[in-house]
């Protein structure tokens, strides 16, 4: 691994584990091992780095729709997406830079996470569409809100297991929504 992936990588670990304005460069640098020459070759500043090290946690979420692809029906694509194992605990590394202050304020950081859930919202809600399509779903079923609905019942089960530092409420979150999808399927039925 080079130098520039060991730091957008420790710098993409502390923001999960710390956050944007509770990371300073010295602590990236003693995460990634590297000397404070290495990351003034590859960046400006801290908030380069941030930029590069979100970019890279965005791409990771999106891949992770992948789950919305691939073999069984579109209903049933969207409910082993929504029952993937998540940290609850830990939160979503996306979703916990909306409560970074510094973050908000940061038009490109900002950017960066806003596009990373538009990303995900459209693969949403191409699959809802598909599921409403072959009759899984109502009919007055809209696809964008149902996946705003979705992405919200996991940023929510993130933020109640952590509030309470227990996996269950993520689980219970993931449950109630699959209970709501699959009554939607029996009443379009």
């Amino acid at each position: 691994m080079s130098a520039r992936e060991q730091l957008r990588d420790a710098m993409a670990d502390l923001l999960w584990e710390r956050g944007y304005a509770a990371t300073s460069p010295r602590d990236v640098l003693a995460r990634a091992g590297v000397g404070q020459g290495s990351m003034y070759h590859h960046y400006a500043g801290k908030h380069d780095l941030a930029l590069d090290a979100f970019s890279s946690v965005a791409q990771e979420m999106a891949g992770q729709t992948s789950e919305l692809d691939g073999d069984g029906s579109p209903l049933e694509r969207i409910i082993r997406y929504l029952t993937v194992p998540r940290p609850g605990t830990r939160g979503c590394r996306v979703g916990r830079m909306t409560q970074d202050p510094q973050v908000v304020a940061d038009p490109e950081l900002l950017t960066v996470v806003a596009e990373a859930f538009a990303t995900v919202l459209r693969r949403w809600e191409a699959v809802i569409a598909e599921a409403v399509e072959v009759g899984e779903l109502p009919a007055d079923v809209d696809p964008a809100d149902l996946a705003r609905t979705l992405a919200a019942v996991l940023q929510g089960g993130y933020v109640l297991a952590r509030a309470q530092g227990d996996q269950e409420p993520m689980d219970a979150a993931v449950r109630g929504a699959v209970s709501l999808l699959e009554a939607a399927r029996a009443a379009a039925r």
